[in-house]
């Protein structure tokens, strides 16, 4: 008789009547879909004062995340960006987005531990009004390209970053995603 790797087992109850016990399969475990700080924690090296995303509260995985940044006077740029009108500097905003999407890149990924984000690009670039203390920063980034080699995965997207409904800043980004080893000039990209 063929094994069919599971039994079902029929039980009688006090009537005669049988009913049939599967064996209890696994599933899959559930795909998180948000992330406190802590998560962001465990999944980006950054911290604080460059930490710029505080909570993630949507992910699609290879798709999409939405991200969020509460934006406040306490922030060390705002000393010197300006003292008197306080004005969150636009490259942090691109690097909010570059975040965020390394959030959703390294989610994929088993081994990041042992893994960089090397940013490698800035595209469309713009800033429609400025992001002050007391805002609260939507950062919506959608992956538009990924591709995978050998000890690299490269990847291409847009981020729209909003305030309430108005859009404050959006920007296309590449990264790649390499052997930390190597992201730092290890002694194997040396001999190559």
């Amino acid at each position: 008789m063929a094994e069919s790797g599971y039994s079902i087992i029929s039980v009688s109850d006090e009537n005669g009547l049988t009913r049939e016990n599967h064996p209890a399969t696994a599933s899959p475990a559930p795909v998180k879909t948000t992330l406190d700080i802590i998560d962001i924690f465990k999944i980006l090296p950054h911290r604080f004062p460059f930490l710029l995303i505080d909570r993630v509260v949507e992910i699609e995985p290879r798709q999409r995340i939405v991200a969020l940044k509460n934006v406040t006077i306490n922030e060390p740029f705002f000393a010197g960006h300006f003292p008197s009108l306080p004005i969150m500097p636009g490259v942090l905003i691109v690097e909010a987005i570059a975040q965020a999407g390394g959030a959703l890149l390294l989610t994929e990924i088993e081994d990041r531990e042992n893994k960089v984000i090397m940013f490698t690009g800035v595209e469309r670039a713009r800033f429609r009004r400025p992001v002050v203390p007391g805002d609260q920063l939507r950062i919506e980034v959608t992956l538009k390209g990924w591709r995978a080699r050998a000890r690299m995965i490269a990847a291409r997207m847009e981020g729209i970053v909003t305030v309430g409904s108005r859009r404050v800043a959006e920007a296309v980004v590449s990264c790649q995603l390499v052997d930390s080893e190597r992201g730092r000039g290890g002694a194997e990209e040396a001999e190559s």
